[in-house]
Formats: C-alpha cells, structure tokens, sequence
C-alpha cells in the first residue's frame, strides 16, 4: 500500500519509508481518535479538559495525511514506463476497496435497524453523523451511496483521501515528465511557490476573501497551479534522495521546525473555537494540511524518521506486512474509533489519556481485522 497504497515490489523495499508509513498510518487513526473529543456533547463536566487535550492532540497530529502524500512522491516519482500502465495497476486496487467499504459504512445505520440496535449507538460509532442517520433508514443509506461518485458522507468521512488519492494518480505521470527533467533548482523553485500558496487560507480568512486575481467569476488565481497536495508529492520526492545531514543536524533543525508549527496550529485553532460563533472552516482553518504550519511539522517529522535505521528481521518483516495490509487497515479503522473509545472510557482512562490509550486499541483491532482478510482469495479487492 502507499497511502502510499499499493504494494511494493522487492526492488522498491525502503526499509525507513516503512517506518513512516507507521508513524503516518498511527498518528492518522490517532487523529480520528480525537473524534470523540471534538464532537463531545457540551453539557458535560468535564468539557473544558475534554476540548482542551483534543486540541493538543489533534494540533500535534496535522502531519498524518501530508506523509501519506510524501511517500507516494518518495516511491513513484519520476514514474517509469507508460500512464496507461500505471493507471491499470495503481488506480483499481485503491478503487474497489474504496468503493467496497464506502457502501458497507453507508449501509451501517440501516444494518443497525435490522439487527433491532438503538439509534443512539450510530452516534456511538459516528458521533459526528447527525439526526438523519439515526433513522436507520434503507432510503437515507442509498442516498448516501448514490452521492458517492460526486463525494462522501457523514459516515465515510475519512474517505475524502482517497478522492484526493486517485487524483494524484492520475495527475502523477503528467507531473513526472517534468520531474525526471527538471534540474533540484527547478525543484527548488517550484517548491518556493508552493510554500507561498499555502498561506491563502489565511490571506482568505483574515485579509480579503478575494486575492490575486480570484474574484466571484474566477477561482484560479495567482498560485493556485503550485497550490494543493502536489507540493508535498514533491518534497516526499526532493527530501527522500537527501541523505547527507548528521543525526545532530538533523535533531537540530527538525526539532525547532516542528515546535513552531506545532504552537502556530494549536494556539491559531484555540484561538478560532474560543468564538461560539466560529464557521466550520474557521474552526479548521489551521487544522488544514496546505498550511505552512502543517508543513513545518511535517517536514520535520519526515527529515527525522529517514535517520531511522532497523537491522531487525523481527520489526522488518512487521513493518512489511504493515505495507502489505495498510490500506484495508485505513478502510476499516473508522468501525472500531468509537468501541475502543468506549471501551478506554469504561476501564477509567484518566482524560489526558484517552486519545491514545483508544488509538492503540483501535489500531491493534484494524490492523489484526485486515490481516486476517489478507488471507481469503482475492483480498485485494477488499484491502488493496
């Protein structure tokens, strides 16, 4: 899988993008897990230090899906061979699986009415999904599915990556031509202008809604064709070949790179929920992973695993296997965020530790779930 999320071939096998992978794949279902932080009802006691630590949590873990983006950069670019090729192998092993899951999670609330469960419980799972769902209806659940080709729902919000995922596919062997040609100041440069685009969340929300060039008849201003995930599909490519710093320079630079995003996020995000009034955008206005601050730390977090060095055949061959069933493990981990939360709560987990005490047991249970579908025929089609 690359989420990066397709299997490697012997000859691709990078032993420390494996290990980033892990830390993508962890600190993403440890984002979810905050979930139930972030959705919890306000009549509660203990509001204050349940909205406070998801803000911690969630601020320190922006740099889950932008590694996911690096490493397809790391391992695919430049692409080798012809598009159509790559399209026929890369594009069906993450649609089917994503197709598959997106229906079973959509018929969820009705699969509940059937089994007799209370409504509540789909609030459980998904406490972010609304009234619609609770009634557990056959009609609301097809409505989901045939909105699905257009973008996805309330009960399949992780999904949105793999929208985002097949359309760097298909973009990938355009933008390659260009990478195996362009010189690393030509690389360089195209990043410089990348970095510039992500401050237009912010020019938007606090300067002027409008700027460089967009207006109410035009969208696509100044920066917006260095804008968007290419950039980090980029870095993951331009920063994977750089091998040369010491472990001292590298603590050096990644540590201060990753405390200053990290304070911008947190203290912008406290800033913008302190307003009752706050849009959803505002509210994840510097949650958003094109930001400069969610570069700083991913950046760092990147520079600071490619120094990771593992001899283990143990560990190897786990972190292979987590390759291997990493994109089912994605598909699937969303069913068990709320149980383990649940489940954290119940055997008294103080506040401050819920986030990740539920991020281990949810990552144990869908990585355990995935392994064993790896093992019926055909599971590809299931788990990528």
């Amino acid at each position: 899988m690359e989420l990066t999320l397709t299997r490697q071939t012997p000859a691709q096998h990078i032993v420390w993008l494996d290990v980033v992978r892990l830390v993508a794949m962890f600190t993403v279902v440890c984002c979810h897990c905050t979930d139930p932080f972030n959705f919890y009802p306000g009549t509660s006691p203990d509001i204050v230090d349940i909205k406070f630590w998801g803000a911690v949590y969630g601020a320190a873990l922006r740099p889950c899906v932008p590694l996911f983006v690096m490493i397809t950069g790391a391992l695919l670019l430049p692409v080798r061979g012809d598009a159509s090729a790559f399209y026929k192998k890369r594009i069906p092993r993450v649609f089917f699986p994503f197709l598959i899951w997106s229906v079973i999670y959509n018929l969820f609330p009705w699969i509940t009415g059937l089994l007799g469960v209370e409504p509540k419980v789909i609030l459980d799972f998904f406490p972010y999904s609304g009234e619609e769902v609770m009634r557990q209806s056959l009609a609301v659940s097809l409505g989901y599915i045939a909105e699905m080709p257009f973008n996805f729902s309330l009960l399949d919000v992780h999904m949105w990556y793999i929208y985002l995922l097949i359309g760097l596919y298909l973009y990938l062997p355009i933008f390659s031509a260009w990478v195996e040609k362009a010189s690393d100041k030509a690389k360089r440069m195209f990043l410089a202008f990348w970095f510039i685009s992500l401050f237009i969340p912010y020019l938007t929300e606090f300067v002027s809604h409008y700027q460089f060039g967009t207006c109410s008849w035009n969208s696509f201003g100044l920066f917006y064709y260095f804008a968007g995930f290419n950039g980090y599909l980029l870095l993951g490519h331009y920063l994977g070949k750089r091998t040369d710093w010491s472990l001292g320079k590298t603590f050096s630079v990644t540590v201060p790179l990753f405390l200053v995003g990290y304070f911008i996020t947190l203290a912008g995000f406290r800033y913008m929920t302190s307003d009752p009034n706050v849009s959803e955008e505002g509210m994840e206005l510097f949650f958003t992973y094109c930001s400069p601050n969610a570069l700083l730390m991913t950046a760092a977090v990147f520079l600071l695993v490619r120094k990771v060095r593992i001899t283990s055949p143990v560990i190897c061959r786990a972190l292979a296997n987590l390759t291997k069933c990493g994109f089912g493990l994605y598909c699937v981990h969303y069913f068990f965020v709320g149980p383990s939360y649940m489940f954290a709560q119940w055997i008294g987990t103080p506040i401050p530790a819920l986030v990740p005490v539920s991020t281990i047991l949810t990552f144990i249970c869908s990585w355990s779930f995935t392994y064993l579908v790896s093992k019926l025929p055909h599971a590809k089609y299931i788990i990528g």
